[in-house]
């Protein structure tokens, strides 16, 4: 870099330091022709980095991207935990209602209490996440969160009653809500634009360990006849959030956030601790503060009311959309495997069994999930899985139709396992890349957080749905509900179709040109933006 070059810097910096307040940035970026330059060489490095060269430059940034997201093993482990009580023969004749001479069964009513209580939890979460993370970032958010995980952790372990679990659950899912909005912004502004779309799709593959520890803890568990049946595997969440608060403590905090922050030297030191060299980190340093200069000119402090205003307004409904979506393609039967496979007339002991496999193979499939995404794009991934798994559901619905044998049991048991495969290699992982990349810098940890919330406001709901269709006490539909699911899934891919971008290696910059330029998603991709336009 030039003498005049860094001499220019030094002088942002230092004004920086001395005018900047919050969100307000000045424009020596926009003006300096070095700055600009350099600009430009950092957004053209990022375009020709392969996706493995990305990772040899950047196994630290591949890493702590990694740990972040591996926070949201926590709403897993208990997400699954839960949908596992309720098939735990002891936690049924605990806190259930007797249906037989020998067979206990949970209420319909406390089983969508159970499974709803730490999404609404979660809910007030997101919502906390945006203005604590804008104030103090994103690392001390998690630490806070982490801290108070393992403090409502005691509630629900020493839970006597189904009130108070439900209580519990509640108060944990708050920490849960500030985990999901952090993690998928933090993981995509801390690698390089090679591994975004990797890096975010290890959210998914954090679900899918939840879900195999769970499994694998209550199948263990499953014979015992006392009350550590269920206890044991709830004590097993306080395994998580204190080494992880440790690593997070280390880790750096995101540049892009330092840099809308006017922290500029810190935000140099940030990137390079993720993998940059010292000769090129200015220019990546220059390149994000460009970005943050347009977004900032367009508006002041981030708001929730700004998620609603312009192009981002265009952005917060794709966000939310792909957000929710996530609830009406099948993911609930695999959010309630153990009790579907039950449901479908597997024995108890062979349905927790096979809910182990289920996700382990989840997990495999997480990792087939990074294949894709260097392959083809955001679109095209959700468009072709959202079909697989539509035909996968309404066959689901034919065979659960039919007279019922052993091998439609074991039919519908295996089409619940390959629809949970398919969601978890590519509608699971590539959504949380969708919500990471659409919204703007600016608005980021408000944008996630709004589109999980409107997660939530889907889930709730169709948790009960759900709940009623495969409950013996409701309407005991077992796989006939591959028919609303799969109805509800062709809804998605045709508004995904007409409305969600292709943002596959498009910088920050470009993709708020694109957005500002009003282009239609189908013509996201084919669209051309000269690295020189600052729009």
């Amino acid at each position: 870099m030039s003498t005049g070059s860094f001499d220019a810097k030094t002088e942002v910096e230092t004004k920086g330091e001395e005018a900047h307040h919050g969100d307000v940035l000045h424009d020596e970026v926009l003006k300096n022709s070095d700055l600009l330059t350099e600009a430009f060489e950092g957004e053209n490095q990022e375009h020709e980095q392969g996706v493995w060269e990305g990772v040899k430059a950047h196994p630290w940034a591949c890493f702590w991207a990694f740990i972040m997201c591996f926070t949201i093993v926590m709403e897993s482990f208990d997400m699954f935990l839960n949908t596992n009580f309720v098939a735990i023969a002891e936690f049924q004749k605990q806190f259930g209602v007797q249906t037989g001479p020998d067979s206990w069964t949970i209420p319909t009513r406390w089983q969508s209490a159970l499974f709803q209580s730490g999404q609404c939890g979660a809910f007030i979460g997101v919502f906390l996440a945006g203005p604590i993370t804008n104030r103090i970032g994103y690392r001390w958010t998690t630490i806070l969160a982490l801290i108070l995980m393992n403090a409502t952790i005691f509630i629900s372990f020493f839970a006597k009653s189904l009130t108070v679990l439900v209580i519990g659950q509640a108060f944990e899912g708050v920490p849960w809500g500030l985990f999901i909005a952090n993690s998928p912004a933090y993981a995509s502004e801390v690698v390089p634009l090679s591994l975004r779309g990797a890096c975010t799709a290890t959210l998914q593959m954090s679900w899918s360990i939840g879900s195999i520890v769970v499994a694998g803890a209550t199948y263990g568990y499953n014979s015992r006849l006392d009350e550590w049946a269920w206890r044991t595997p709830l004590a097993l969440q306080w395994i998580f959030p204190t080494p992880l608060l440790v690593l997070v403590f280390l880790a750096p905090e995101s540049p892009w956030w330092l840099i809308r922050h006017g922290r500029k030297e810190q935000a140099l030191k940030s990137i390079v601790r993720l993998g940059t060299t010292a000769e090129d980190a200015p220019k990546k340093l220059a390149m994000m503060e460009r970005t943050v200069e347009i977004e900032a000119q367009l508006g002041g402090s981030p708001n929730l009311l700004d998620l609603l205003k312009g192009s981002d307004l265009r952005r917060t409904i794709i966000t939310c959309l792909v957000y929710a979506s996530q609830n009406f393609a099948g993911n609930l039967i695999a959010n309630q495997a153990t009790y579907f496979f039950e449901q479908a007339g597997i024995s108890s002991d062979m349905a927790f069994k096979l809910n182990l496999i289920n996700s382990c193979l989840q997990f495999v499939a997480n990792g087939l999930s990074w294949v894709l995404t260097a392959w083809f794009g955001r679109r095209t991934i959700y468009l072709y899985g959202t079909t697989v798994n539509i035909c996968l559901l309404f066959i689901l619905g034919i065979c659960a139709s039919v007279p019922q044998t052993h091998g439609t049991n074991y039919a519908q048991a295996c089409l619940g396992v390959i629809i949970s495969f398919v969601f978890a290699g590519t509608m699971g992982p590539i959504s949380y890349t969708i919500i990471s990349e659409t919204s703007s810098v600016r608005l980021r940890a408000l944008s996630t957080a709004v589109g999980r919330a409107a997660y939530y406001v889907a889930e709730i709901p169709m948790i009960y749905l759900s709940s009623r269709m495969l409950n013996t006490t409701g309407w005991n539909l077992a796989g006939k509900c591959g028919y609303v699911w799969g109805g509800t899934a062709c809804v998605c891919w045709v508004m995904a179709y007409f409305f969600l971008p292709e943002l596959k290696h498009r910088s920050y910059r470009e993709s708020d040109i694109l957005f500002n330029r009003k282009i239609s998603a189908r013509k996201f991709k084919s669209t051309v933006i000269d690295v020189q336009d600052n729009e």
